[in-house]
């Protein structure tokens, strides 16, 4: 059933009040898939390093943006991430800001295979936090196999890119 689009004329207005004219119109054809459940978005000190970091390096492609604000939405496969330029735009800060940003967070990201990040990130002469490794992690009765490593962005965000090994069963003893 669609949603009945709702339509208040700016004549509707009550005399003296400021005069509002609210539209909505429902577009027939418009995606209604519903997005990620949760977007980080990150102040960054430049858009400009943020996404060559983002896009040239690691693979993620702008969604939309709106420059004048120093903000770009950026996507890789299902990982999405917002970035906003401190000083343009409205910036939420509760506390100033100390590099590395977002010290206590990293964010994962699964990818097909971390092989092709690395050799971007090597022939971009940037320097990883932690080498890759093979890493298994209980989940219960199984554990979880990846492949993973850690690098930061310009602003100090830890990014732990990973790629699966599969699953195996947990030795004894294992919740």
């Amino acid at each position: 059933m669609m949603p009945t689009p709702i339509l208040v004329p700016a004549s509707a207005t009550s005399p003296g009040d400021q005069e509002v004219s609210l539209q909505a119109e429902i577009v027939a054809d418009a995606d209604s898939t519903p997005g990620p459940g949760l977007v980080p978005e990150l102040l960054i000190t430049s858009l400009e390093a943020s996404l060559d970091f983002w896009c040239r390096l690691c693979g993620f492609e702008v969604l939309y943006d709106r420059p004048d604000e120093g903000f770009a939405y950026i996507t890789r496969g299902t990982a999405h991430i917002m970035l906003e330029q401190s000083g343009s735009g409205r910036n939420w800060i509760p506390a100033p800001l100390e590099q590395p940003l977002g010290r206590g967070i990293n964010f994962q990201i699964t990818v097909a295979s971390i092989q092709p990040l690395l050799r971007a990130l090597e022939g971009g002469s940037w320097a990883l936090f932690m080498e890759p490794e093979t890493k298994w992690y209980r989940t219960g009765t199984t554990e979880a196999g990846v492949a993973q490593f850690l690098v930061q962005d310009p602003d100090g965000y830890l990014i732990r890119f990973q790629a699966s090994l599969g699953r195996r069963l947990a030795g004894p003893g294992t919740r």
